[in-house]
């Protein structure tokens, strides 16, 4: 069983469906319609690019391209999160890129080569897709715990003073807002994990499916994933903060960012 093609003029039909949706923010005043034709008209740039370089990438399936093309991207995940957050990109590339790296090459290559047994572990058919889902979800992870923390410490800054000054060391002093962030990053995909299959049916499984092969397999893949998307999201949102205090704190322990 194959996947069914989708043809150009099938999803252009899509367009037809968001008519009411322009029609009802123009009647009701909600200023989104811009923001809709640019996000869709961006994404379809976007993909249509994607689509034409990974093509050739696939084709060549050349070990180190594909490696090349993984720091690539975590090197567009690391500026991205960087400006969602506010920070100066200069000052904090190498933390977050660090924070990105790490962890998620470990369990990438950990992945491909004891879960799914691969011979050639940077094959482009697995190691980007896989990269992609990892990537992304720690990308939403890292955001969430960087904005949660440096937030958390600008709304309680005496109470950050005061416990600095009685303990001496900034680590005790921080140790309060690093948990909470950490927990409000991971949360999310604890709750994805905890009502997978019930709720929905997540991307990969969906592609899988769709794509011929049986609900069981399609099943074990993506329970595999999701475990390691989860220790992704959790190392790289603690790697964020701590590598990224080096350079958002002074000499005194005051926050600069």
């Amino acid at each position: 069983m194959g996947t069914n093609e989708v043809s150009y003029l099938s999803m252009l039909s899509l367009v037809v469906l968001m008519i009411p949706v322009i029609i009802l923010n123009r009647k009701l005043n909600i200023p989104i319609n811009k923001k809709i034709f640019y996000s869709v008209g961006r994404m379809v740039i976007q993909l249509a690019l994607v689509g034409i370089f990974l093509q050739y990438i696939f084709n060549i399936n050349n070990s180190i391209i594909n490696f090349a093309y993984l720091v690539f991207m975590i090197g567009v995940a690391s500026v991205t999160s960087i400006r969602s957050c506010g920070f100066n990109t200069k000052k904090f590339i190498a933390p977050l890129f660090f924070a990105f790296i790490i962890p998620n090459v470990i369990i990438l290559l950990f992945f491909n080569t004891f879960v799914i047994r691969l011979d050639n572990i940077f094959s482009a058919q697995y190691l980007i897709p896989i990269a992609g889902m990892l990537l992304g979800n720690s990308l939403k992870g890292n955001i969430i715990c960087i904005n949660n923390f440096y937030k958390a410490i600008k709304e309680n800054e005496k109470e950050y003073f005061y416990t600095l000054s009685l303990s001496g060391s900034n680590i005790e002093a921080l140790i309060p807002y690093f948990r909470n962030a950490v927990s409000a990053s991971v949360n999310p995909i604890m709750a994805a994990i905890e009502t997978i299959g019930l709720v929905s049916l997540p991307g990969m499984m969906t592609g899988q499916i769709l794509g011929g092969a049986i609900p069981l397999t399609a099943i074990k893949y993506q329970a595999a994933i999701m475990v390691a998307i989860l220790i992704c999201r959790y190392f790289s949102a603690i790697l964020s903060i701590i590598l990224m205090s080096f350079k958002a704190f002074d000499d005194y322990d005051v926050l600069i960012v």
